[in-house]
């Protein structure tokens, strides 16, 4: 692989929609979208708890997380990292089972993961570490905004926000890369080669079109010396 191609692969993973709302294919789960400015206050610690080895949260705080969960739609998370397990095990089954048997495998395996690790679990999961990041006057202001005109359209928007920013993120600094790259080849002769274009990868392309340069013509014959 040449540096420009892992460049190029790294631009596809980390600008991959994986913050869509509502993505063809089911994409790695998002992380909240909590980005207006309300301070947590922690209670006692600025380390979040383990969510597997948790207090007990007062039940009225309980609700107010779970209410916010919804505003913000990550009470879907269990649903979305559900979805995206499912699609890579069923990915990387693909090759080993014939469909037949991968359908079915498939309607086993989701039967079962719903039973072993339920969507609402990963929710039940998140609201002690909600508890421990947000006080509930902090949660009380969160609420007051995601049910704003404003904040409904910040959790439809800001997943699409975020993921052009990351994107025009990564482009811009794959460009600085591959010219910082190319700067120091005299440098170090051994990037030359790796830093070659790659058949197929638009260097081969006539510029602005898709198609390959036109071939320069023919010279023309030279003329036949007169007969004697």
């Amino acid at each position: 692989m040449t540096v420009k191609t892992a460049l190029i692969t790294a631009a596809l993973l980390f600008g991959s929609p994986l913050l869509a709302q509502t993505p063809p294919t089911p994409a790695a789960p998002k992380a909240p979208a909590h980005q207006p400015g309300v301070t947590a206050h922690s209670s006692d610690s600025t380390t979040l708890p383990d969510a597997a080895n948790t207090d007990k949260v007062d039940p009225a705080k309980d609700a107010a997380i779970r209410h916010l969960m919804d505003l913000t739609q990550t009470s879907k998370m269990g649903d979305e990292i559900n979805a995206y397990i499912t699609k890579q095990v069923h990915d990387g089954l693909s090759q080993a089972l014939q469909p037949d048997r991968l359908a079915k495998f498939m309607a086993d395996f989701s039967t079962k993961l719903g039973a072993a690790a339920p969507a609402s679990a990963v929710t039940d999961a998140v609201v002690p570490i909600y508890a421990k990041a947000f006080s509930m006057e902090d949660l009380q202001g969160l609420i007051q905004f995601y049910e704003s005109p404003l904040g409904q359209r910040v959790v439809k928007t800001l997943p699409e926000v975020a993921q052009s920013s990351q994107r025009a993120g990564v482009q811009l600094e794959q460009k600085g890369a591959l010219t910082v790259l190319q700067g120091m080849s005299n440098d170090y002769p051994e990037l030359k080669q790796m830093l070659q274009p790659e058949p197929g990868d638009g260097a081969d392309k006539a510029p602005g079109t898709d198609r390959a340069p036109a071939p320069a013509p023919a010279p023309a014959p030279a003329p036949e010396a007169p007969a004697k």
